[in-house]
C-alpha cells in the first residue's frame, strides 16, 4: 500500500524517539530518517521500525499500526470554516534577530518573509487562511527560516538555495478541501526548511490510542534542511 506523508513523519517521529533514547546511534538514525522521507510504500517503511518498541516500551513498531493511526486527527479539520477573513499577518522582517508567527492567526493570500543574519518561524498548523489559494514568499540572507504545516495541507514547494539549501519534503497533497499553499523563494548562505508535523490534537489523540506521535520528541527533532 501506498505510504502518505503523515505516515512517513509519524516513522520519522519513531526514530527521533529511538536515537534519543539510544537504540540508535546518529549515523543510523540519518540514514533510516533519510530512507523514510524517500519510501513510496509501507513495504519500505516498515523495516525502518521493525525493530524498535512503540512508544512506552510496547511491542514494535507495526505497518498496520502505521496505517490505522494516519487518520487521527486529519477528519477532524474543518478546512471550510478556516478559510476566509481579514488576514492578522501579510509579512515578516528580521535583521540581526528573529520573527515568529505561529498559534491561532491569519496568514494573507500573499504572505512575504524575509530575514537577514537572522532566522524565523512560520506554523501554519492551528493558522487560518486568508483565501484558499495561498503564496508564501521567503528570502534568506546568510539566516534561516523554517516553515511547519499540518499533514492534512497541500503544500508546493518552489524555491532554491545558492550556496544554501531550501528544503522541499514537505511537498505533497492534503485532505479534501484542503486550501493550497505555495511555497517559494530563495536562501542565499542559509537555509529554508518546510516540514509536515501533527497538530497538537492529532498528536493527542495518537497518544491516547497508542499510536506513533510524541510531541516531546517531534518539535525536538532534527531539522536537516537549514543551515
Amino acid at each position: 500500500m501506498r505510504a502518505s506523508d503523515a505516515e512517513r513523519e509519524r516513522v520519522a517521529e519513531a526514530l527521533r524517539e529511538a536515537v534519543a533514547e539510544g537504540r540508535l546511534d546518529m549515523e543510523e538514525f540519518e540514514e533510516r530518517l533519510e530512507a523514510a522521507y524517500k519510501a513510496r510504500t509501507h513495504g519500505e517503511l516498515a523495516p525502518l521500525v521493525r525493530d524498535l518498541p512503540a512508544p512506552g516500551g510496547g511491542a514494535a513498531v507495526s505497518p498496520v499500526a502505521l496505517h490505522k493511526s494516519s487518520g487521527a486527527g486529519s477528519a477532524e479539520v474543518d478546512w471550510p470554516s478556516r478559510i476566509g477573513g481579514t488576514a492578522t499577518s501579510r509579512g515578516a522582517f528580521a535583521f540581526w534577530g528573529g520573527f515568529g508567527r505561529r498559534g491561532t492567526w491569519t496568514i494573507a493570500s500573499k504572505f512575504t518573509a524575509f530575514a537577514m543574519w537572522g532566522g524565523g518561524e512560520i506554523d501554519l498548523r492551528e493558522a487560518r487562511f486568508e483565501s484558499r489559494e495561498t503564496v508564501i514568499r521567503l528570502f534568506t540572507i546568510m539566516g534561516g527560516m523554517g516553515v511547519t504545516v499540518p499533514p492534512e495541507l497541500t503544500v508546493r514547494v518552489r524555491g532554491f538555495g545558492l550556496m544554501g539549501g531550501f528544503g522541499d519534503r514537505a511537498t505533497g497533497e492534503g485532505t479534501p478541501g484542503s486550501p493550497t499553499v505555495t511555497i517559494t523563494g530563495f536562501a542565499l548562505m542559509g537555509g529554508i526548511g518546510v516540514e509536515r508535523k501533527l497538530r497538537k490534537a492529532a498528536k493527542r489523540q495518537l497518544r491516547e490510542s497508542g499510536g506513533t506521535g510524541s510531541g516531546q520528541v517531534e518539535d525536538g527533532g532534527p531539522r536537516k534542511e537549514l543551515g
